[in-house]
């Protein structure tokens, strides 16, 4: 009687079980509330619902869901996703995930993002009294993107605004190595509120974790491309201003071992894109962001 052929494993069967062999170290890098089962689940039906997860590197989705479950958050959609760029796989938190973050953390009232498009009221006064008037056209057709803006209130009162152009959030769009994924469709919305929030948490009073989802994306984006010329040009007013604390960019340590969960070092990749010292934050890397 000849032997039955053993069939080959599937490719998202042989992903189940890695990711299930995976679920210790999972359960040390999320917080309590998250469940490392469901964690693992999560992930897998991000992977089933996006095949083309399966034919990247695949190193690199187990380390973008360790970044994801050090974070605390779901690889859900909506809280995070899972991105293809090249032959790589990078976590990506989402507005919903950030806002999620800045919540439970007690160190912000409440904070917010917006798009506000042609057929919008849009009005933004800057002096003693700033304030951002916005009330959203309700027709099908709000007509194109026209600015972006982030609103954060303080325990102690205080509001935070930060209002970006069109043309300002292009031009981070223009280095975004995802610029053909998540800055396209449905999503790109989502890339133009994070963008605003990113910019408007570097004056904020967040610790160093919470800062650290915000710039999580930062190899999402060629600093390569960034003009030194233009950049100084830009912000030749603020040269005056102190430069933040080195240990505000720092990501705090993890209850995990280096070999068993990859880091990610902002100041690393800019360093190594500039072939010098790494700038201080964003401000220093995105050309026409004031």
């Amino acid at each position: 009687m000849n032997a039955v052929a053993e069939r080959p494993a599937r490719p998202q069967d042989v992903v189940r079980h890695q990711l299930e062999a995976m679920t210790p170290q999972f359960a040390l890098a999320l917080p309590p509330h998250v469940p490392a089962e469901r964690f693992v689940r999560i992930v897998m039906t991000a992977v089933q619902s996006n095949p083309d997860l399966l034919n990247k590197d695949r190193q690199s989705l187990f380390e973008a869901s360790m970044k994801c479950a050090q974070d605390g958050l779901l690889p859900d959609g909506r809280e995070a996703a899972l991105v293809v760029h090249g032959a790589k796989i990078t976590y990506m938190p989402m507005v919903a995930g950030i806002l999620s973050k800045v919540r439970r953390s007690g160190e912000l009232k409440s904070i917010s993002a917006h798009v506000a498009y042609e057929r919008d009221e849009f009005d933004y006064i800057l002096g003693d009294e700033e304030r951002i008037h916005h009330k959203p056209f309700l027709g099908e057709d709000r007509g194109k993107p026209i600015a972006t803006y982030a609103v954060a209130h303080t325990k102690d009162g205080g509001v935070y605004r930060e209002v970006m152009t069109e043309a300002q959030v292009m031009a981070v769009k223009a280095i975004s190595r995802a610029k053909n994924g998540p800055w396209r469709g449905p999503f790109a919305d989502e890339m133009r509120r994070k963008t605003a929030i990113r910019r408007l948490s570097k004056r904020l009073p967040m610790s160093t974790d919470l800062l650290a989802v915000i710039e999580r994306d930062d190899e999402l984006y060629d600093l390569n491309k960034a003009q030194p010329v233009q950049v100084r040009r830009l912000h030749a007013d603020f040269e005056a201003l102190p430069a933040p604390e080195p240990e505000e960019d720092q990501v705090p340590d993890s209850p995990l071992g280096d070999d068993d969960i990859p880091t990610f070092d902002p100041e690393e990749v800019e360093a190594s894109g500039q072939g010098a010292e790494a700038p201080s934050g964003d401000d220093d890397v995105f050309p026409g962001d004031r």
